[in-house]
């Protein structure tokens, strides 16, 4: 039972600071309001987390880590299954990222928290994020270069960065394409999925 109540209360802590820091950024949240949204006391997050710098740390590392490993998984099936082909490459990049927008455990929230991250200068999270998930991106980079041999590093780069932010936008669903009436959320993901591998191919490919 202790077991459970560990995991739960650290949940919550998360949960809590996951919607505040969608809702208000990582400067405007206080550990205050996070202990009021999740029922606990300043104890429990510093039991949990130590500081709040930690705790912004481990909102992302919650929803980040299962991704990184879907995509390595899909990268590793992608060059193995079709070798030289340069979309499945790029399936394996955005699916991942687009199934984690819709899942309806807060993969909305997490999209809004990846929104702030962009827009707030956060020097120790983006390096948090480079030390953790820097090698997923050099690991798609490396195969995507070996089917765009023309391409020099830095315009490999370039192009990684664009699809990336290409991908967080569509991850946020602001665009201008909305899901039709009648037509599902996992077959408008896929659709999704398709346009936006296609137009990145295409820019790899120029």
């Amino acid at each position: 039972m202790a077991t459970t109540t560990h995991f739960s209360t650290k949940d919550r802590i998360l949960g809590a600071a996951e919607e505040l820091f969608a809702q208000f950024g990582f400067a405007g949240t206080s550990l205050r309001q996070v202990t009021s949204r999740a029922d606990v006391n300043i104890a429990a997050v510093n039991y949990h987390f130590g500081s709040k710098e930690n705790l912004v740390n481990e909102v992302f590392r919650r929803r980040m880590d299962d991704m990184s490993r879907q995509r390595i998984d899909a990268l590793k099936a992608a060059t193995t299954q079709h070798p030289g082909e340069l979309e499945p490459i790029l399936a394996a990049f955005v699916e991942p990222a687009l199934a984690l927008a819709q899942d309806r455990h807060g993969g909305g929230a997490f999209v809004r928290v990846v929104a702030r991250a962009y827009a707030e200068k956060n020097d120790t999270l983006r390096k948090f994020l480079s030390d953790h998930y820097g090698h997923v991106l050099r690991e798609f980079a490396k195969a995507i270069a070996g089917c765009v041999p023309g391409l020099s590093k830095e315009e490999l780069y370039w192009r990684l960065d664009f699809l990336a932010g290409a991908l967080t936008y569509a991850m946020a669903d602001f665009g201008l394409i909305k899901r039709p009436a009648g037509v599902g959320e996992k077959a408008h993901r896929e659709r999704c999925a398709r346009e936006l591998i296609r137009f990145a191919a295409a820019g790899f490919k120029s």
